[in-house]
């Protein structure tokens, strides 16, 4: 058995460095896997600014990291993404800093149709939910476009299959945009035309009014342009009418849905892009027709219908001539009736002017009159005001000398007082003296006040039956009172009267005396009934209160009461003002009382008597 020291100078091994070691195992791999196809899931995707893109492709049993190199890009076929399974195609090769290896890729595309119809699911949804499929964003197709867009290859079939339908059914320009319908770049190519297409200038570049995407038949892989996110954006971006034919009638792809119309096959989206000239001659004769038709059927019944109304209307001519004839007929009895009009207008207006009464005169008369009431009164005025003041004076005289009394009565309350102020000693002294003696004569209070209650329950009883006495002393006076003034007797004695005089027998005349004497006593009952006295009592009560009213407003304290004043000089009343000396005290009688005056002097110029 061989020791380490023994073999360290001995070993023929050799030594290699970790760069050595290194660049050996890459070239072992390159050698040994120049070119190799790697089926696997990508994951760890990340693309960074320098444009590289490293990931890892995994399957059940390990993982392999990859990368794509910035000019490999374009060429790689797809875009990769996190989860989708891919064939990659590239050669496999070491990284001696971390001393792992990596595939190197140089294309990519994707394990077989599963993978691509669940991608494609996976971005039909996506796009849905974002409403590019929406039917409220499809356009209708033009009738007649003037000019029809067409992206297609440029060496296929479709193209020539488009300009001979459009050129069998209506000739119309065909603007063609080349692009690869597959393969790298086409679909970038593809959603750069429809762009393309969408932003020409109308005014130097005639613009399509619509547009037609379309390619062959093909595999799935080879439709996968039409698939991508890129040209389904452009789509339905595009603001010209759009419609999409893409391989055959069974072959689906997302621009179908994101298109304004979908054709089977690119001859019939020729077929929908123009119509058919034949038919539209064809339809046009037909319309025109129709139209002619129509117009000769409505002018006859509007003949028939002119002719109805033609002959319903009334004749003219004969209108006109009657009214024509009213006229004159009605301008000739004008002519005659206006003068007798005004003339019977001017007699009326004499008669009214004889029937109004003579203003003048009557005004005259009115101011007549009242001069004559004015003299009057101004006679009456002087004499009336001498009567009032007559019979103030008079009242005056008959009213007592209040001043007099109330000094009498003044006297006599002093003297009274007097005695009183005298007396009252005297008096407390027998007062109290017989206060003693009658409270020693005095009983218990107790029996005083029983025989006190006792005495007035018997006054209390004997003022109820003396009420009760006068009540029904009352109401018998009543009685009878009523019994006189009721009829009720009267009636019953005539009636036994009557009953009499028909049991004799009385001739014709003694019977006709005995009815009138019948009617002359009902009568006199009537005029006894108690109701004609109580109407001629109230009216003598009205008639006395009356009389007491106006008596009431010229009595002397009414007249003072409206703000008139006496004149008092002493106990004499002072009618005139020459009886008044300067200087006298005089005392003004009010309604409410006296006030002493004294005379200043005589009157001054323009005053007068006071009115009454």
């Amino acid at each position: 058995m061989d020791t380490p020291g023994s073999l360290a100078p001995t070993s023929n091994i050799p030594e290699y460095t970790v760069s050595e070691i290194s660049g050996a195992v890459k070239r072992t791999l390159e050698g040994a896997f120049g070119r190799v196809r790697v089926r696997g899931e990508i994951t760890e995707y990340k693309r960074y600014p320098s444009g590289h893109m490293y990931f890892s492709l995994k399957d059940e049993g390990g993982k392999i990291s990859g990368v794509v190199w910035k000019g490999s890009v374009s060429k790689l076929g797809l875009v990769p993404e996190n989860g989708v399974e891919v064939i990659a195609t590239g050669r496999v090769s070491s990284y001696g800093e971390r001393s792992s290896y990596q595939l190197i890729v140089e294309r990519m595309e994707y394990a077989g149709a599963g993978a691509l119809l669940a991608r494609i699911e996976m971005l039909r949804l996506r796009l849905a939910a974002e409403g590019l499929f929406g039917e409220e964003r499809k356009r209708r197709l033009p009738l007649l476009p003037g000019v029809v867009g067409v992206v297609t290859s440029a060496q296929g079939a479709v193209l020539q299959d488009i300009k001979t339908t459009i050129l069998r059914r209506f000739p119309r320009p065909i603007l063609v945009w080349p692009v690869p319908v597959q393969g790298d770049g086409a679909a970038a190519r593809i959603a750069a035309a429809i762009a393309g297409f969408d932003r020409l200038p109308a005014p130097d570049v005639p613009r399509p009014d619509v547009l037609i995407v379309a390619r062959g038949g093909g595999s799935l892989e080879d439709l996968m342009a039409f698939n991508d996110e890129a040209v389904v954006r452009a789509a339905a971006a595009c603001r010209i009418p759009l419609i999409s034919a893409v391989g055959h009638e069974t072959d689906n792809t997302l621009i179908d849905l994101a298109s304004d119309r979908r054709a089977p096959t690119p001859t019939a989206a020729a077929e929908l892009a123009v119509p058919s000239r034949t038919e539209l001659a064809a339809n046009l004769a037909q319309e025109t027709a129709r139209l002619a038709a129509g117009l000769h059927r409505m002018a006859q019944e509007r003949r028939l219908r002119l002719g109805q109304a033609e002959r319903g209307l009334p004749d003219l001519p004969a209108l006109v001539g009657g009214a024509r004839q009213r006229l004159d007929d009605r301008a000739a009895r004008l002519v005659l009736a206006l003068p007798n009009l005004l003339a019977a207008r001017r007699v009326r207006l004499v008669q009214a002017e004889r029937g109004l009464p003579d203003l003048p005169a009557q005004v005259r008369a009115v101011q007549t009159a009242v001069g004559v009431l004015g003299g009057r009164l101004r006679l009456a005025l002087p004499n009336l005001v001498v009567a009032r003041r007559a019979a103030l004076v008079r009242a005056e005289r008959g009213m007592p000398d209040l001043a007099a009394r109330v000094r009498a009565s003044h006297q006599a309350v002093e003297a009274r007082g007097t005695r009183l102020l005298l007396a009252l000693p005297n008096l407390l002294a027998a007062r109290r003296a017989g206060l003693v003696q009658v409270e020693l004569r005095m009983p218990p209070p107790r029996s005083l006040v029983a025989a006190q209650r006792a005495q007035f329950r018997l006054a209390e009883a004997g003022l109820d039956a003396a009420r009760r006495q006068a009540v029904a002393r009352q109401r018998t006076k009543a009685d009878r009172t009523l019994d006189r003034l009721s009829p009720v007797p009267l009636q019953g004695a005539i009636r036994e009267a009557r009953a009499r005089l028909a049991g004799v027998g009385l001739d014709a005349a003694r019977q006709q005396a005995v009815a009138r004497q019948h009617i002359q006593a009902d009568r006199t009952l009537d005029r006894l009934s108690p109701a004609p006295l109580r109407g001629a009592i109230r009216e003598a009560r009205a008639w006395l209160d009356g009389l007491a009213a106006r008596l009431s407003s010229i009595s002397h304290d009414a007249v003072l009461a409206r703000g008139y004043a006496m004149v008092y000089h002493g106990t004499e009343p002072v009618t005139q003002a020459a009886a008044v000396r300067p200087g006298a005290t005089l005392r003004l009688r009010f309604a409410d009382g006296d006030v002493a005056a004294t005379a200043a002097g005589k009157a001054a110029a323009g005053q007068g008597l006071l009115p009454i």
